[in-house]
């Protein structure tokens, strides 16, 4: 997703502009007249390009200048900031962020513009090797020492713009380069801690989009999280991002929840703090067993007229008590059973009847049949029963069995890989038999001038 907040390009370029050094030739004992000449020339000028060409100029001419690190800092702070007090060269500035850090490899000012580069390509590109250098550079700012040269002030400035941008470049890497959308979470959140709830709602506030989507990946998983940051965003983007980002609260929030009630006063609880608070606790949505317990203590809903699919979801997933109930209406009722042929034998019919089922190949209905069936009758897999006038099959309940969830088990040098099977039930039937498909009776029209032949 395309950024939405671009408050950092701007602090990023006043900062280096504020902070670039402004110091006097003199200050710095230059003796020869014509290298002072030169840099109170490229110094003074006004227009940014020019003062650009003039400092490459006079480090291409003293290149052991002593005010060799004021001109790169100055240079630095050109090509990092935006028109019209500077060029917004983004190649420029890693390469003299690089040539700053030749001589000075704590320098933060120059981490940070490094920093903010390539953590820019390794957005663009998703190039691993880029996206490691950016966080090992992130990982060096994090533990530069302050400069005793610098305010105390200032560095506080500087390290309060450079420090979330480490931890989201350090974030960034560990779900590109390094898989770990853990490890970005933790960064993510390192970031954040570092803004004022204030600063969340801009400077941040893309950063808590990312975070809400690891926190919906398969190895974090945590929904509870992942609605709170998601209400944030909601709460704080522009309305062109928020009309696509709701769905995705929306879509997470009923994966946890089951419905949309009280996911407003979650927005409205987000919209107050960063991070979510120790009385912030959704409720998770019914399990299976408790949805079917629910609907079954409804005095609407009458047992016997449920859909045959519905009976077999609760038989599948219902308490022992709820099954059991269930399972009272139907024993020894006859039905019919309409559904896929997945095996058939003369005896023996098995029925793949819930699109579950259908969908895995695996019968979910075995019908006993009364009488066995002819050769010529007996069904081929991948037939369809359906209900009269079609052809239909028929039984009688006579037992069930609720058959546990399985995990995948892998393939060993000995034995072949078990797919992961769901919860599920096994209905058996007897007495079946099949009503054969009832042919329309043919309706001959009357032969034209019939009538008239006749009347003579």
């Amino acid at each position: 997703m395309k950024k939405f907040v671009f408050a950092s390009v701007m602090v990023l370029a006043s900062l280096c502009l504020v902070t670039a050094p402004t110091l006097k030739a003199q200050d710095l004992s230059i003796k020869d007249p014509a290298e002072y000449n030169a840099y109170q020339n490229a110094t003074t000028q006004s227009d940014p390009k020019a003062k650009a060409a003039a400092l490459e100029g006079f480090l291409t001419s003293y290149p052991q200048s002593i005010v060799k690190g004021a001109v790169l800092d100055l240079l630095l702070a050109l090509y990092s900031a935006p028109a019209p007090d500077g060029l917004a060269d983004n190649d420029k500035t890693l390469l003299t962020a690089t040539r700053i850090l030749q001589l000075d490899p704590n320098n933060l000012r120059a981490i940070l513009s490094a920093v903010y580069v390539k953590k820019g390509q390794c957005a663009r590109t998703q190039d691993v090797q880029t996206c490691d250098d950016a966080a090992a550079l992130s990982q060096k700012g994090l533990i530069a020492p302050k400069p005793t040269a610098i305010a105390d002030a200032d560095w506080k400035s500087l390290t309060h713009l450079a420090y979330p941008l480490f931890h989201s470049t350090l974030a960034l890497d560990d779900q590109v380069s390094k898989k770990d959308f853990k490890g970005a979470v933790a960064e993510y959140r390192a970031e954040l801690m570092l803004y004022t709830d204030d600063e969340s709602k801009s400077a941040g506030l893309n950063d808590t989009l990312l975070l809400a989507q690891a926190y919906t990946n398969p190895d974090v998983k945590d929904y509870v999280n992942a609605v709170w940051f998601y209400a944030r965003v909601v709460d704080y983007a522009p309305p062109a991002y928020k009309v696509r980002i709701e769905p995705q609260l929306e879509q997470v929030y009923k994966k946890y929840h089951g419905g949309l009630d009280g996911l407003d006063a979650i927005k409205t609880q987000a919209a107050t703090t960063t991070f979510p608070p120790g009385t912030y606790h959704p409720d998770p949505a019914l399990t299976p067993a408790e949805q079917i317990h629910k609907m079954l203590t409804d005095p609407t809903i009458k047992k016997d007229q449920l859909a045959l699919s519905d009976k077999e979801t609760i038989l599948a997933f219902g308490t022992k008590d709820d099954a059991e109930s269930i399972w009272a209406v139907m024993k020894d009722q006859a039905t019919p059973v309409p559904g896929i042929v997945i095996e058939a034998t003369a005896s023996v019919i098995k029925v793949a009847v819930t699109d579950d089922s259908k969908a895995a190949k695996t019968p979910d209905f075995i019908v006993n049949m009364k009488t066995p069936l002819a050769d010529k009758d007996i069904p081929a897999v991948g037939f369809e029963f359906k209900l009269q006038p079609a052809a239909e099959l028929d039984g009688t309940y006579d037992s069930y069995t609720q058959i546990p969830a399985k995990d995948a088990v892998p393939a060993t040098a000995t034995t072949p890989a078990v797919a992961a099977t769901a919860q599920s039930a096994e209905i058996v039937l007897r007495d079946g038999f099949i009503q054969p498909e009832k042919k329309k009776p043919v309706v001959h029209k009357p032969v034209p001038g019939h009538k008239a032949a006749a009347a003579h």
